[in-house]
């Protein structure tokens, strides 16, 4: 990426990705694709679902540390989708072992019989999503929504923040005529006015605001917790759960990093995304990363996401959030050396 050098780590990422590159990678067993059995002498391949706004993996799969950290056991590979349904959809099929969504992705995975299992979770960020109209829409409150055009991602994290202020509003989902689009094609139509509001989460919310085309009806505060989860497959997490350990201590090292850079994170997602800086920044504002376990507190509101989704009939049954949480072998230990990425050029 320009702009940028990439620190190398344990003798040189170069080094070691041009080692690694001869090599047949095996998927992690219990995929779609198994090809390694027990005493297999082939690399295992973990393969890492990110979206472009997962600050936390995009630096880690900028940074190589992971990678190095792993070593030629293990080839480490990243995917991006455009959500954490599509995400997670991956997941089930066996196409990735490990990725990043809000809080009701994966709800509906789980009550979908997708294997998965909750290895971590960011600090809440409600007011990094929210409800927008247009700038000269006639609609003041959630409440003049009812019988509306409402677009959103299905099965996002934005989802249940539509639920919620609704039912908040004293209106029931089916008051609203939901349009289940892409966040790039829901622009489009928000733009056109071919909707009458938009659900979104940063940084294309901030987006909106800086180009001054819509206006925030409610964001997520004292509605939502809006927590970004970190989910595995089952197979990752009981037959590789050192593998999986490596991986969260490294987002905790990265997520400290960020704590104390974040002008240099905005300029790395700035550039990542193709954005101008003040609209990461604005969006950065209201984001908090954090990696932690997740908790019996977490889970409670886990669950109440779960219920919520029941209880309107988006999901088929109920489910237990609580039964596929992992236990870490160990408390997260942070790397010391403090360096993530150097910024050399920061134009």
């Amino acid at each position: 990426m320009s702009g940028w050098q990439l620190r190398a780590f344990h003798g040189g990422i170069a080094a070691l990705m041009m080692a690694l590159s001869g090599c047949g990678a095996s998927k992690l067993p219990g995929s779609a694709h198994s090809g390694n059995g027990p005493g297999s002498s082939e690399p295992l391949e973990l393969r890492i679902g990110c979206q472009k706004s997962s600050l936390l993996l995009n630096l880690m799969r900028a940074n190589g540390r992971l990678q190095a950290r792993l070593g030629p056991e293990v080839i480490v590979t990243f995917k991006e989708f455009p959500a954490g349904p599509q995400m997670l959809e991956a997941l089930n099929v066996g196409s990735v072992d490990f990725g990043h969504a809000g809080e009701t992705p994966p709800v509906f995975a789980q009550a979908a019989g997708v294997p998965l299992v909750y290895a971590a979770c960011e600090q809440s960020s409600p007011q990094s999503e929210a409800i927008l109209v247009p700038t000269d829409s006639t609609v003041r409150s959630v409440a003049d929504l009812k019988g509306k055009r409402v677009a959103l991602n299905k099965g996002s994290n934005v989802h249940h923040l539509l639920v919620r202020a609704l039912e908040a509003a004293g209106l029931t989902y089916e008051d609203v005529q939901a349009v289940f689009l892409s966040p790039a094609d829901a622009r489009v139509a928000f733009e056109n006015q071919n909707v009458d509001a938009w659900v979104i989460w940063d940084p294309y919310f901030a987006a909106v605001e800086r180009a001054h085309t819509g206006r925030i009806l409610v964001d997520g505060k004292n509605l939502v917790e809006n927590r970004g989860f970190y989910l595995s497959t089952r197979v990752l997490a009981t037959e590789h759960a050192e593998v999986l350990q490596s991986v969260i201590e490294e987002l905790a090292t990265t997520s400290d990093w960020v704590d104390e850079h974040r002008e240099e994170s905005v300029v790395f997602l700035a550039e990542l995304l193709g954005m101008d800086r003040d609209t990461i920044e604005l969006a950065e504002q209201r984001r908090f990363y954090g990696v932690q376990t997740v908790d019996a507190d977490i889970a409670a509101g886990q669950q109440r996401v779960a219920d919520t989704m029941l209880r309107i009939g988006l999901i088929p049954r109920p489910i237990t959030v609580a039964e596929v949480f992992w236990k870490p072998l160990h408390s997260a230990k942070r790397s010391t050396d403090g360096n993530v990425l150097v910024p050399t050029d920061t134009r």
